[in-house]
């Protein structure tokens, strides 16, 4: 035999706490927590979901190795102190580098590529928080000096415009 909630307000969930479920799941995707809890009326409840990351990383991970003989050419070529160049764009911050805004999407720049002012060249990751690195000048990207999921000090070169 089945054992009743000793708590009346434990024992009737109904419809509307069902729909506020769904709500909190909703606000959880909006605003990008990953957890959220209320209470009220002797009703307590937690809504979170896991976000791996680790899931993520290896799809850029993949092409990595790919790409890894043109990048070490690159810096040999280029001189032994890259940050000194006068159209180098450094770091602002600790993180992991990325081209695109996501997986698989066109990257923000390639070699080539003409940026304005103010264009986003590429995102750093730092705590959990997605910050667009903008083009401090207009110019030709010459060079990009990261991988795609490579982490950066601060301060690093990572593009060079001219």
């Amino acid at each position: 035999m089945a054992r009743q909630p000793d708590d009346k307000a434990a024992a009737k969930f109904s419809s509307e706490d069902s729909a506020l479920v769904r709500e909190l799941a909703l606000l959880l995707d909006e605003t990008s927590l990953t957890e959220i809890e209320i209470e009220r009326a002797g009703l307590r409840l937690r809504v979170a979901r896991n976000i791996s990351v680790a899931a993520t990383m290896p799809v850029p991970m993949a092409a990595a190795p790919a790409a890894l003989p043109a990048a070490s050419a690159a810096p040999a070529a280029a001189g032994p102190d890259l940050s000194k160049h006068p159209g180098a764009v450094s770091s602002p911050m600790v993180g992991t580098a990325y081209w695109a805004p996501e997986p698989g999407a066109k990257p923000f720049i390639e070699v080539g590529a003409k940026v304005s002012v103010g264009q986003t060249l590429l995102i750093i990751e730092a705590m959990k928080t997605m910050n667009q690195i903008p083009s401090p000048r207009a110019g030709t990207v010459t060079q990009i000096l990261v991988e795609d999921g490579q982490p950066v000090e601060y301060g690093e070169p990572l593009v060079i415009i001219e």
